[in-house]
């Protein structure tokens, strides 16, 4: 049983040394990944905004088209009911095809107004997607350069992170799946991502809070898997004071 432990908490300890030198990989790329990622996010944003406002142009021109259209229908009834005018038999036929002209001809007033705030709409829209489209741009640049800094610091460490990412792949089938769930699930939990500590100068390796000699002497007979009564995490062992 004892064996057991200890080589469970040696396996943890391998798992934490290979997990510290991947965190220390990556804390040299910095914000960079998701700097990367937030601009392809925007840069996406910009292109549905393009997009929809296209839409929207094509829809305002269409409208255009169709009110055009009405108003050749209506100055061809305008023309219709003239031509009536000169064969009516009486004044209420003549009173109501004149109604009838003067209605076409508001017809043409409203679709002539609403074909002029349609190609004003349409201007504010080009207007902005002119702007959309210098910022979409502008980020392109900006996310080619952030890329090629990424790729150049990940193509300097690619080949030692896959070597420790395969490392790591070994060490975790030494560890029984309870445990590795406690592991990982504590990492997440800690700031510095040390799930596994020793005990150095009778305190946590990870918040630093004096241990009482008495578990001192339990965590070093490896007897059984202990944790910090502070900050959780799993205490691995005793470092030996040199004097």
């Amino acid at each position: 049983m004892e064996s057991t432990v200890a080589s469970k908490l040696e396996a943890l300890l391998k798992l934490q040394s290979i997990d510290s030198q991947l965190d220390e990989i990556r804390r040299v790329r910095g914000d960079l990944p998701e700097e990367v990622q937030d601009l392809e996010d925007e840069i996406e944003g910009y292109e549905v905004r393009v997009r929809k406002f296209d839409d929207e142009v094509a829809g305002l021109n269409e409208s255009i088209g169709i009110r055009r259209q009405s108003i050749k229908d209506a100055e061809s009834l305008i023309r219709k009911y003239e031509d009536q005018q000169t064969n009516v038999r009486n004044n209420r036929e003549y009173d109501a095809i004149t109604k009838e002209i003067e209605l076409q001809k508001l017809e043409i007033q409203i679709a002539e107004k609403k074909i002029k705030e349609a190609y004003y709409q349409i201007e504010q829209k080009n207007s902005e997607i002119t702007g959309t489209k210098d910022r979409l741009e502008e980020r392109r640049k900006d996310l080619i350069n952030k890329k090629e800094e990424l790729n150049q610091i990940v193509s300097e460490s690619e080949e030692e992170e896959n070597k420790l990412e395969q490392d790591r792949e070994v060490a975790s089938t030494n560890i029984e799946d309870r445990l590795l769930s406690a592991y990982t699930r504590i990492r997440k939990n800690v700031r510095n991502g040390l799930a596994v500590v020793t005990v150095k100068r009778d305190a946590c390796g990870g918040c630093f809070n004096t241990v009482p000699p008495q578990r001192q002497a339990d965590i070093a007979a490896q007897k059984k898997v202990i944790v910090c009564e502070h900050c959780g995490r799993i205490l691995a062992g005793v470092e030996q004071r040199i004097y």
